[in-house]
């Protein structure tokens, strides 16, 4: 396992417990979603993965060392290892930072190195950015744009594992399937560790060969993506499906969206 945790609990400094006893376990180079309601602890634990919440009881290991040992000894090298690309692109980029400074920094802080010459053009290419993004202002960008850069950023140190925490959630509806596919296409073409925050089920219909539920910061289910989602065998995901289809036919489309969608789930569909 790349990544692995046992009896994982966490509480924030309020004294409410945000995870408690979770189970959670990826392989390398595999899509895993990790889905639930709002407060569900989703956030918490990629949080904690990434190594941005210290004081966990139980244990988080990352390439089967555990990540507080990590972040003692090879602060560095875990970081540049596992990336996380934050729910809010907006709020994670410095306003005052044109976007090549931004760009550029996580060589600069975890790599120790300047981009070489046309480094960051070439990222951004790989995200399907024109290079000419690189002299703006995150507030000179679309939502889509915004995230497409959010995700070069964390692709730059070259990352073993890749989080993404609600990736399409700050995104108009005609902007999400691009961003889907661009996870597809990053995962498939580098072989990463991606793990994906969502609270939408078509996201994770769509992404994720595997799939974690969260309730009140603990694992309910979890199990192959097509099979859990035929047939879920907690009430809490039989709610979720449920929403989830209601959701659709309000909008008039199916939850896996995207017709020519290379992952896609058989047998979830909206009733009717």
């Amino acid at each position: 396992m790349i990544v692995e945790a046992r009896g994982l609990g966490f509480t924030h400094r309020a004294g409410t417990a945000a995870l408690s006893d979770v189970g959670f376990a990826v392989e390398r180079g595999q899509t895993v979603g990790i889905v639930g309601e709002s407060g569900s602890g989703k956030s918490t634990l990629v949080r904690l993965l990434c190594g941005l919440l210290p004081g966990y009881t139980g244990s988080a290991t990352y390439a089967g060392r555990e990540i507080g040992d990590w972040l003692r000894e090879d602060a560095r090298e875990f970081r540049s290892r596992n990336q996380l690309v934050f729910q809010s692109p907006s709020g994670s980029f410095d306003p005052r930072l044109r976007l090549a400074t931004s760009l550029a920094e996580p060589l600069r802080s975890l790599a120790r190195r300047k981009p070489e010459p046309g480094e960051l053009e070439t990222q951004l290419g790989e995200v399907g950015l024109s290079a000419e993004l690189l002299s703006r202002y995150p507030h000179e960008l679309s939502g889509g744009q915004l995230q497409r850069m959010a995700l070069a950023r964390a692709l730059v140190v070259n990352p073993a594992v890749l989080y993404a925490d609600e990736p399409t959630s700050a995104l108009d509806v005609s902007v999400q399937a691009q961003v889907l596919n661009l996870l597809m296409d990053i995962q498939d073409r580098l072989g990463a560790t991606l793990i994906v925050v969502s609270h939408d089920l078509a996201v994770v219909a769509r992404l994720c060969e595997y799939v974690f539920v969260l309730r009140a910061g603990s694992v309910v289910e979890h199990g192959e993506t097509t099979a859990l989602l035929r047939s879920p065998a907690s009430p809490y995901t039989r709610a979720l499906i449920t929403a989830a289809e209601s959701v659709a036919l309000d909008r008039g489309v199916s939850p896996v969206r995207g017709g020519a969608a290379r992952r896609t789930i058989r047998g979830w569909r909206p009733h009717g």
